[in-house]
């Protein structure tokens, strides 16, 4: 009897100790779960806050971009308004060009004295010199073939001989062009 209450005993101990070890994998598991639980929940968290910084990033370039795009804006705007000032004061000055060119003209045909001529002469050098360093150029249009973009015709003559139809016989006006671009046509009279 002693055997089988011992048996019995060691089955109960058994048995509790089996129901201890069940409990305990119960909770294990239990914590397995809660733990993959978290995991997934943490790689969520991961991808989410991945993805907030792909597009934070993407933000990011595309507002450089749009800030190099303003910046090289704003600066060809400042260059086109700084030339336009540019043009507009040299276009102010092609009146006084043109009459220092009579004013020449006139005293070289006169026999006033040689001071005058000499003056104006330096004034009217000073001054094409200064523009010419702002990038004005004179239209050379006399003798030049006809060109739409260059000259404006203000009249067509009977051209003298063959070679001189379609070309520029007289200069009424001298034209200029400030950094390649045309400020004033050149008016021509034009051989037909």
């Amino acid at each position: 009897m002693a055997d089988k209450k011992k048996k019995n005993t060691e089955e109960v101990i058994d048995s509790k100790k089996l129901a201890a070890l069940e409990a305990r994998l119960e909770g294990l598991n239990e914590e397995l779960e809660e733990a993959k639980a978290a995991a997934a929940e943490a790689d969520a968290k991961v991808q989410d806050a991945q993805k907030k910084a792909d597009e934070a990033k993407a933000d990011y370039l595309r507002l450089m971009a749009e800030f190099d795009t303003f910046r090289r804006r704003t600066a060809e705007e400042k260059l086109a308004l700084v030339s336009s000032a540019s043009a507009d004061t040299i276009k102010g000055l092609l009146p006084i060009l043109d009459d220092c060119e009579i004013a020449l003209e006139s005293l070289e045909k006169s026999a006033d004295s040689e001071s005058a001529k000499e003056g104006t002469r330096m004034i009217f050098t000073k001054l094409t010199t200064y523009l010419k360093g702002k990038g004005l150029e004179r239209i050379e249009a006399k003798g030049a073939e006809f060109d739409t973009e260059l000259h404006e015709a203000v009249t067509t003559f009977p051209a003298p001989s063959e070679d001189l139809k379609g070309k520029v016989i007289d200069v009424v006006q001298t034209g200029y062009t400030l950094g390649g671009k045309v400020l004033r046509y050149a008016k021509v009279v034009v051989g037909a």
